[in-house]
């Protein structure tokens, strides 16, 4: 039994294909299967069901591949051993990170990070909730940059901000003749809001208490990802929408015109680096956690006066 041929079950469960995992792991296929058939052959077991498309661990074969994860995480560590030993920094660091988030964060950390740890090569992908959580349990992501509490036993929480949302409205709406809004002010007939799929939209849901489906517009049903879009149809159709603290940045002053503030307890997300309990890198993301920390004011560091919405 060899760290490749463990490597290589667990690229094939991941990706359920032994194209796919040689191609990721850089191997011709009939390499691949070889090594795989020789360590059935050393267990004495079938890992894997080929007759089946894609392809699926067999029930034993489900019980070596978990087991398999947790030598490889193991076997990582030693690596770590060395990196903390040398004290500099260096490796691939893979982060998965919501698009709410991820256009207010990045561009503000990304030189600072690369600057400060050139050894370290950072990739980042924007992806929902549950395409981050499903990479974090496989292992294909280091950790998660996203919205909290998850209520996922098996990935450990680290909150680092709690980002208040405000109510961003047209001149003809309700609530622009209004100084400070509260959850009850909203008219939900009125709302852009995120597809399904998107954490955010749940908690605006919830500041809303309307858990039940709504089509908004009556005569315009518009679906999409992009808090930015959510913005510029305010700008030119109208309605009023929900924006996270970190989205007016960039407003001009005529736009920040529109923001309305909920009265305290203000609604707020938390954010938090997320990962596997038995995680890896701890200092690379140690480090991610500290570089989004130096930018965000005090305020953002504290849920004292924030209701911290649920997804």
């Amino acid at each position: 039994m060899t760290i490749t041929q463990l490597e290589y079950v667990v690229a094939v469960d991941t990706y359920r294909s032994f194209v796919s995992a040689a191609d990721k792991c850089f191997v011709t296929q009939p390499t691949l299967s070889m090594q795989i058939q020789k360590l059935e052959d050393t267990l004495g077991a079938k890992i894997f069901d080929r007759s089946k498309q894609p392809v699926i661990p067999t029930e034993i074969g489900s019980e070596i591949i978990a087991q398999a994860r947790v030598m490889l995480s193991e076997a990582e560590k030693i690596k770590e051993i060395i990196s903390d030993r040398q004290r500099e920094l260096s490796g691939e660091l893979k982060v998965g990170i919501i698009p709410t988030v991820a256009p207010y964060i990045l561009p503000k950390i990304l030189h600072g990070f690369i600057e400060k740890y050139p050894q370290v090569k950072l990739i980042v992908s924007e992806q929902t909730t549950e395409q981050i959580i499903q990479e974090l349990k496989l292992g294909m992501i280091d950790c998660g940059i996203l919205s909290t509490p998850l209520h996922e036993s098996s990935l450990t929480e680290i909150p680092v901000f709690y980002e208040n949302f405000v109510a961003y409205v047209s001149k003809n709406s309700k609530l622009s003749k209004k100084k400070s809004i509260s959850p009850e002010d909203i008219d939900m007939e009125e709302i852009w809001i995120l597809n399904e799929g998107h954490c955010m939209r749940e908690q605006v849901l919830n500041i809303c208490q309307r858990r039940k489906a709504t089509q908004g517009f009556k005569h315009f049903e518009y679906n999409t990802g992009s808090v930015e879009t959510l913005k510029r149809m305010v700008d030119q159709n109208n309605g009023a929408t929900i924006l996270p603290e970190l989205a007016l940045a960039d407003l001009s002053d005529k736009q920040l015109d529109k923001v309305r503030y909920f009265k305290s307890p203000e609604p707020a997300r938390e954010v938090s680096v997320v990962i596997q309990r038995n995680f890896l890198k701890r200092r690379m993301i140690e480090a991610l956690k500290n570089e989004i920390l130096e930018f965000l004011p005090k305020r953002m560091k504290s849920r004292k006066k924030k209701d911290v919405v649920d997804i």
